[in-house]
């Protein structure tokens, strides 16, 4: 079939802007008239300064998406699917392999840390991230953790629960960050190096912000959790699970803190996170003959990992192969959807991308 329109080898028209209007000017009527020299060249002065503003305004359009996308702009790129299919080859129907990076963009985690139930896992994800993670991640999600890491700090300022957590995220990117600007010309990161070193210093920032932060005491006047029976204040303490918590809570009243060191609450404590068998290899008897188990909770924490929980985690359907949140519709084939979905730790989210 021929070719009917234009050839796309040719170099177009070329317009200019006259007082009289817009006129089409070609080499052919340059040439027609020789007496009108000096007007053609009014006409390539007109042609020369068009060309020069629409290059400027090229490059002006060029500059205001790129102030758009670059780390200025606190808009993350986020997809409208909040759900991925992984996989780790090139088949017949899908080509390449999914990136821990292209799920960190499609997943939504920026609502996620708003809802309290997922606060938790995602800090914990970020966490995870920081410390081996970072270099895997493209620009655009390295540029979407920073965003999300801000609105995290925010929140946690806003609110002023879950300090200390956010704290020790904020060291380890830190010194992370310490060691792979070092390695800059191995291009472990993307982006300027200038881009990195500030980053950094809106990380000490925060850090700085987080130290100076004043808990306000709410202004209640119904029964607080002093006024209840000791056996309640007992059943309440040991739904924490760390014991961080549990020192920091016998630091606000004398009673309280009696209460924190009852022997059963450390026990239970041990028992939830460790094995027999790794309780028996690091037991400490006081010079009573009694087992110390705050001092082995403690000891237990800096040789083996404790037991993470959450209230609400990333699911998988191993029917489909793909992760999503719980409240997120995702297309699955399978019978019973239910049965093919299983939570989703956060070590093991990052294991699904080790290749």
């Amino acid at each position: 079939m021929p070719f009917l329109g234009q050839d796309w080898r040719s170099p177009g028209q070329s317009w200019v802007k006259t007082e009289e209007g817009w006129k089409n000017y070609s080499l052919d009527d340059k040439n027609s008239n020789d007496s009108d020299v000096s007007y053609c060249k009014t006409e390539d002065e007109c042609f020369q300064e068009n060309l020069r503003l629409s290059v400027t305004y090229d490059m002006a359009a060029k500059k205001r998406r790129k102030d758009f996308m670059n780390n200025n702009a606190k808009i993350p790129y986020f997809h409208k699917e909040k759900w991925i299919y992984v996989h780790k080859g090139s088949t017949k129907e899908r080509h390449g392999y999914c990136t821990l990076g292209e799920a960190f963009n499609r997943l939504d985690f920026c609502s996620a840390i708003k809802d309290n139930r997922r606060f938790n896992y995602v800090v914990r994800l970020l966490e995870l991230i920081a410390k081996s993670q970072l270099p895997s991640l493209s620009g655009v999600a390295q540029k979407n953790y920073m965003n999300i890491l801000e609105r995290v700090v925010q929140k946690v300022l806003g609110d002023q629960q879950n300090v200390r957590p956010i704290k020790e995220l904020l060291q380890t990117l830190y010194v992370s960050l310490c060691g792979l600007v070092q390695d800059m010309g191995k291009s472990v990161l993307v982006g300027n190096i200038n881009c990195w070193v500030h980053r950094m210093e809106n990380i000490l920032q925060w850090q700085q912000q987080l130290d100076n932060i004043q808990i306000n005491r709410p202004v209640s006047k119904g029964m607080t959790l002093t006024d209840l029976p000791a056996s309640l204040q007992l059943n309440i303490m040991e739904r924490l699970s760390d014991g961080r918590d549990l020192v920091s809570l016998g630091q606000v009243t004398p009673d309280l803190g009696q209460l924190t060191e009852d022997r059963l609450l450390w026990k239970r404590l041990c028992q939830y996170h460790f094995t027999d068998r790794q309780i028996r290899k690091r037991l400490m008897v006081s010079d009573k003959g009694q087992l110390e188990w705050k001092k082995m909770y403690f000891k237990l924490c800096r040789c083996y990992p404790v037991r993470e929980q959450y209230s609400e985690t990333l699911q998988f359907c191993t029917h489909c192969h793909i992760l999503f949140w719980k409240d997120t519709n995702h297309p699955c084939t399978a019978n019973n959807t239910e049965s093919c979905c299983k939570p989703v730790s956060p070590q093991g989210f990052i294991n699904l991308f080790k290749f």
